[in-house]
């Protein structure tokens, strides 16, 4: 039995959980809404205050779809109560960020500056001219929307310039040894 999935969920106060017949769960709280479908062999059940995900069989499949389900689940009440933060930093000389409206301009070396838009569920906060932070209620969303931040120029292996997350340690090369 998988040792994640049999864990029981609770739902915190201030959250709404619907179940829909083809298995889409409806999660809402403070920080928004969620909508995911999840397989249809699961089998998903809410007592009261308490959800609990359960698998037809020792299927292979079904016992890998076990515990996914229910970190899914998990992370969706998580993400309407607490929301998902990713925090980004910006290294190398003249590189900096900027908040403007609903963007974030960043200047990163390049001969024009990178403009970066919010999206629905996503928002984009600068605290520092090297810091940028993204917070959503979808974890998902989250992390792909702050590593295509990070894409936009990634840590370079031999100065460690870039953008790179907060606390990620970048392995620096040595430069060319030089003629004898």
């Amino acid at each position: 039995m998988s040792r994640i999935g049999r864990k029981p969920i609770n739902i915190p106060a201030g959250v709404t959980v619907s179940l829909a017949s083809d298995n889409t769960i409806t999660v809402k709280g403070p920080k928004g809404d969620l909508v995911q479908k999840m397989h249809s062999d699961m089998s998903i059940k809410i007592d009261g205050d308490v959800i609990t995900v359960e698998r037809p069989s020792e299927d292979k499949l079904h016992r890998s779809l076990h515990g996914l389900t229910r970190t899914l689940i998990a992370n969706m009440i998580e993400g309407v109560t607490n929301g998902y933060t990713k925090t980004l930093e910006i290294q190398g000389v003249g590189y900096r960020a900027q908040k403007q409206g609903n963007t974030a301009v960043l200047t990163v070396g390049y001969s024009h500056p990178v403009v970066i838009e919010e999206i629905p569920g996503i928002k984009i906060d600068v605290p520092s001219a090297t810091t940028i932070v993204v917070t959503g209620a979808d974890k998902q969303k989250v992390g792909q929307f702050a590593a295509e931040i990070r894409d936009k120029k990634p840590p370079e292996p031999y100065h460690g310039k870039g953008i790179r997350y907060l606390g990620e340690r970048v392995k620096l090369k040595a430069g060319k040894a030089g003629k004898k």
